[in-house]
């Protein structure tokens, strides 16, 4: 029975480009509405010819199969623009989000081995001396030809690297290809039929990978993306009002995020074309949509939960909440994807049975190259399983129902999700440990009726917490600086003389 549950249901398609999709859309709708950003709209005919003359430009300076690409721009028309080149001639972008500080950008730069950038004229891109640097904002590429590149690509050649963060104090890149995200859209296509007349919120990083099914749902399957300005995105109100006013029909949110929705007046509610609600980045208590069902009801929009991970391409499960579930204590994450294979397996990589606690290994068409630079840290994490297949684990507990769905039950290490992103808690414990002043340091997350918050405990001599913060903000996110730091004596011990986070205070 687990055997069956967790088994690949369905064959991954061969996979072709990203782009190639996107131009079928480009030859049967030219003329429809592919990208907006406040007032500026493009055509499907329009991105795809700035698109292509763009990417002449990038095959002209180097750029061919399996080349990574820099891209540090703010979010608008031309972040949209500067992937679909970067894909169209050959290559491989790495998103580099401008707001994050200048040690982890640096970090990033030298690490991909990126010898291009592509960004704004405003922006100033620490790391990046040595790179070949063009402004997207003044670049005329008015001169190059506008017909889609012939580039000799297949679906496993490398489409994005997107960094998340490293328990060693760095992040680290996983690599995904064309095939890895062509495939998630056709293996999903049954659920939610995504067409034409979808129209699409492009509300996350650039960085976050919940971006590749915002962007590519949207532009591969014929819709409309409407790229969410950064102070839209942090004012619920305004959000609400985009929501109403571009007629939103597919929002991707976390459960976080869209319990500030939520929490708004009804009356800022109404008017929404909202057909679909997908969750995932972190995990989903059922309990905070009750405001919501009891007002909307679960049917228009439907509620969406996906559990995922950016090594598997975004999404792994799927599972629809309703009314039903609101009594549920576990985050249900469902069934997988028909492409995916699904183990829950113990410490010796035996099945556990129905209802008992097991860590999360996926197999399947959904599974990222590896970590670049990392074989050592690929070998661990990507690992052959008993058939010969490859198995990603996950470090994610869940537990079999009684239905043959998965329910999440939390990290098996000190991983947690904040706002959608993916933090070892380690690298923020060695950011604190390389302070002079802090002599032991450690993280935890928070669970609280407003989200997960991060908290620090350190110990050592005169440190001012306020300085302290300042400092982490300089070489972290800030997603990732605590929320607030306390000040210990020493921390707590168990009797294996391993801190005890339980006796925090």
């Amino acid at each position: 029975q687990l055997a069956s549950w967790g088994a690949c249901r369905q064959a991954a398609e061969a996979g072709e480009p990203i782009h190639r999709l996107i131009e079928r859309q480009v030859r049967a709708r030219p003329e429809a509405p592919a990208l907006c950003f406040g007032e500026q709209t493009l055509s499907y005919g329009e991105l795809n010819t700035q698109a292509n003359r763009l990417a002449h430009r990038l095959i002209a300076l180097g750029v061919k199969p399996e080349t990574k690409v820099g891209i540090a721009v703010e979010r608008s028309i031309e972040m949209v623009v500067g992937i679909l080149a970067i894909l169209k001639a050959g290559g491989a972008y790495v998103p580099l989000d401008p707001e994050y500080p200048a040690d982890r950008l640096t970090y990033m730069v030298r690490d991909s081995g990126i010898a291009l950038l592509l960004t704004q004229s405003h922006l100033q891109m620490p790391g990046t001396e040595a790179l070949q640097v063009l402004a997207l904002d003044t670049l005329d590429v008015s001169a190059e030809p506008d017909t889609n590149p012939d580039i000799d690509l297949h679906g496993e050649n490398l489409a994005y690297v997107i960094y998340t963060s490293g328990s060693t104090g760095r992040p680290k890149g996983a690599q995904l290809c064309h095939r890895n995200v062509t495939r998630l859209l056709d293996a999903t296509d049954a659920w939610f039929g995504f067409g034409p007349e979808d129209v699409w919120t492009m509300f996350h990083s650039y960085a976050f990978d919940f971006s590749v099914w915002e962007i590519f749902g949207a532009l591969c399957t014929g819709g409309k993306l409407v790229v969410v300005p950064f102070w839209v995105s942090r004012s619920p109100e305004d959000f609400l009002q985009l929501l109403s006013r571009e007629r939103i029909t597919v929002l991707n949110q976390t459960p976080s995020a869209f319990g500030q929705l939520t929490s708004l007046p009804q009356a800022y509610q109404e008017h929404l074309s909202l057909r679909v609600v997908i969750f995932g980045g972190e995990a989903l208590d059922p309990q905070r949509l009750r405001q919501w069902i009891e007002h909307h009801g679960d049917d228009s929009p439907q509620l969406i939960n996906m559990y995922g991970i950016t090594e598997t391409t975004v999404h792994v499960t799927y599972r629809r909440i309703t009314a039903e579930d609101l009594g549920l204590q576990r985050s249900p994450v469902g069934i997988a994807i028909p492409d995916l294979g699904l183990r829950v397996l113990d410490g010796q990589l035996n099945p556990v049975p129905v209802g008992v606690a097991g860590e999360l290994y996926v197999s399947g068409a959904g599974l990222a190259r590896g970590y670049l630079n990392r074989q050592g840290l690929t070998a661990e994490r990507f690992i052959a399983g008993d058939g010969g297949e490859r198995l990603y684990r996950t470090g994610d507990l869940v537990k079999w129902n009684n239905e043959g769905q998965l329910e999440y039950l939390g990290r098996i290490d000190h991983q947690v999700k904040v706002r959608g992103f993916r933090i070892e808690l380690g690298e923020i414990e060695a950011q604190l440990l390389a302070q002079r002043e802090v002599r032991e340091a450690v993280v935890i997350a928070n669970e609280g009726p407003t989200g997960t918050r991060l908290v620090g405990y350190v110990s050592g001599q005169d440190i001012d917490t306020a300085q302290l913060r300042q400092k982490l903000g300089q070489a972290l996110p800030d997603y990732m600086v605590p929320a607030a730091l306390v000040v210990l004596d020493a921390l707590p011990l168990n009797a294996n003389g391993k801190v005890d986070r339980k006796a925090l205070p």
